[in-house]
């Protein structure tokens, strides 16, 4: 093994609230911040038009962006709007405190690792929430979806995120995620080991049935480098 790569939301970031209505609020308001009514409609809809992209996604697996979720919204790109609700989701995305040692770890073993999330932030937000948590400069590369065509579990997802950590075999790397769909069979499909971490509830627009076997599961992060272990 050469090289790990990781999902975000759900595995390295365990979510502490899934209320997406709530921070598409704290948009609306900074849109229409005298007009209640108005900001609550302005919520609604961009709930509604962030869950037709997601099934979109489970169907045809192709990524969109904040933007895209703005304007079948009918919503402005306003920079204040659209940093009000990046920080709503401040107090849901605390990086696992298990991922820093777990990191260095795998560094120590000579492994490179990277982020492959299926997303529509900008990576900018994504980044500076592993900045913020002391993690960034530990990942040899990250991939986010919103500057893709495809999200997983798209082949060319995971090969982007190989590509983004300099290797080219995907039997020499392993991917760890929370959701059997999106992260366990497109990882083995593209022909990786997939490592399962089922601790996430998935939303119900982003959930796939699916039926496949993981090469490994753990239910710690901690777990990784020893799983690792055994297949170098």
């Amino acid at each position: 093994m050469r090289a790990v790569i990781f999902d975000w939301g759900g595995t390295l970031t365990p979510w502490m609230s899934m209320d997406h209505l709530a921070a598409w609020r704290a948009y609306a308001d900074a849109v229409f911040p005298d007009n209640p009514e108005r900001a609550a409609s302005l919520a609604a809809a961009a709930l509604a038009a962030e869950d037709d992209c997601w099934l979109r996604v489970r169907v045809e697996h192709r990524s969109f962006t904040l933007t895209d979720v703005l304007d079948r919204a009918g919503g402005p790109a306003d920079p204040a709007a659209m940093e009000e609700f990046r920080k709503y989701w401040d107090h849901a995305t605390p990086t696992s405190p298990e991922v820093k040692p777990m990191l260095e770890a795998l560094h120590e073993r000579g492994l490179r690792t990277g982020v492959l999330s299926s997303t529509f932030w900008p990576a900018t937000w994504h980044e500076a929430v592993l900045e913020r948590d002391g993690v960034w400069d530990l990942f040899h590369g990250a991939v986010w979806s919103s500057d893709l065509d495809y999200t997983k579990p798209h082949r060319e997802a995971f090969l982007a995120a190989m590509a983004a950590v300099g290797e080219e075999n995907p039997a020499e790397c392993v991917y760890v995620g929370d959701r059997p769909y999106d992260d366990i069979s497109g990882a083995k499909a593209v022909g990786m080991k997939a490592v399962w971490v089922p601790h996430s509830q998935i939303p119900v627009a982003q959930q796939s049935p699916v039926s496949v076997d993981p090469d490994a599961v753990i239910q710690s992060l901690s777990e990784i480098p020893s799983l690792v272990d055994r297949w170098m």
